[in-house]
């Protein structure tokens, strides 16, 4: 089979990067023939296909401003050399990810046009928000435009500008929900919670497919699952949405050790704020993260917005770590409480605080969650799911 992969970015940027990245081994794995369509990027991994790939845009004052603009609602350069790639390569399946703003939804149409099966992973909600991760003011939980897209004018949800919300907006109306649905054969949802929502936003769900996502979990494979130390962590970017705030609040009035890594805009401030138990080690490639997340009695999960299916709970299971997760969007689905970990309420430090003490005084068997997370989560279990939805 003949599958055309498409990102708007072609490195390890972020989740819908690295499943994108990693889908096109798996396929390449059992034989199938794959091409990738992404933006122009200087980061970009080697393709041969990168000639096909539109430039760069950049949403900055400057030459290629107007290009920049038009770019979500399909312009002829996207347009011309996608036409290309498919009249080369000849896709039975085009298979489509992170795409909007950079590359556009006119590339479902046009595969759909020339009569190509179209799969969609979605990554956010985006189809149904046009900020992608429903949140007014980036902080409180948001669905107004599910119904009613003017809300993004209203409410100015891109970085509080009415210019970039109206852009925001043209893109909205220019991509229908029922013009999606038209192009697209499968929405595959990584949670049922996102199944959910886009059926509350009107899709149609016989179009929508729930697939949680997978990991290498060949890399995630440890002698011994039952060494751990005496302290718990945290893996994300240090913003608002992921609720670390949170998280330093409930752990300051704590006496255990708390290892926070990543990086982000509230890293200077969080640090000001942190007591001698928290310890901020920043930013690690992965060989790092096992080692911290890995020997960790567990981590902690305090996200504020509709996380979809986050990779930091199933490398963590795959490790054979516990997960302390917030009650929101997928992260319920991925956490057994008792066996795989417990819950606490979004952006209730109490709660979590009465979880953290919960967790450390409660006996895992750390070799069982870790066995059954790689098989649960593994790019073997994946590939027999995608392949029927491809076919």
């Amino acid at each position: 089979m003949k599958i055309l992969l498409s990102n708007k970015f072609y490195y390890p940027r972020g989740g819908d990067c690295i499943y994108t990245i990693n889908l096109e081994q798996l396929l390449q794995q059992h034989g199938h023939e794959t091409a990738m369509f992404a933006m122009q990027y200087s980061e970009n991994l080697p393709s041969r296909w990168s000639k096909y790939f539109p430039s760069e845009v950049k949403f900055s004052p400057g030459l290629g401003m107007f290009e920049a603009f038009m770019r979500p609602l399909g312009t002829a350069e996207v347009k011309k050399k996608f036409n290309a790639l498919l009249d080369d390569f000849q896709p039975d399946v085009v298979h489509l990810n992170n795409i909007h703003t950079q590359l556009s939804p006119v590339i479902a149409q046009i595969a759909h046009e020339r009569g190509i099966r179209v799969v969609w992973t979605l990554h956010d909600y985006k189809l149904l928000c046009p900020r992608y991760d429903c949140l007014r003011n980036g902080q409180e939980i948001c669905e107004l435009c599910f119904t009613d897209k003017k809300q993004v004018l209203k409410n100015r949800c891109m970085k509080n500008s009415l210019f970039a919300s109206v852009l925001a907006y043209q893109e909205a109306i220019k991509w229908t929900r029922e013009k999606l649905e038209k192009y697209t054969d499968v929405f595959i949802c990584p949670s049922q919670f996102m199944a959910e929502k886009m059926i509350q936003g009107g899709f149609d769900m016989k179009k929508i497919v729930p697939l949680c996502n997978f990991i290498d979990v060949e890399k995630t494979k440890k002698e011994d699952y039952n060494q751990k130390e005496d302290y718990y962590c945290f893996v994300g970017r240090l913003s608002h949405t992921k609720g670390v705030k949170t998280l330093i609040d409930a752990a300051k009035t704590l006496p255990y050790k708390l290892k926070i890594i990543g990086g982000g805009e509230l890293q200077e401030e969080l640090m000001q704020q942190a007591p001698d138990n928290i310890e901020f080690v920043g930013y690690k490639q992965w060989d790092g993260i096992k080692e911290i997340v890995g020997n960790a009695r567990f981590t902690v999960i305090p996200s504020e917005w509709y996380e979809n299916n986050p990779l930091s709970v199933i490398e963590a299971e795959s490790l054979g770590t516990p997960v302390l997760g917030a009650r929101i969007g997928g992260i319920p689905e991925l956490i057994e409480t008792g066996k795989t970990g417990m819950l606490f309420e979004s952006r209730n430090a109490a709660d979590l605080k009465d979880k953290i003490e919960q967790m450390f005084a409660t006996t895992f068997d750390y070799k069982t969650i870790a066995e059954e997370s790689q098989n649960r989560y593994s790019a073997e279990t994946y590939y027999q799911e995608i392949v029927k939805i491809y076919r």
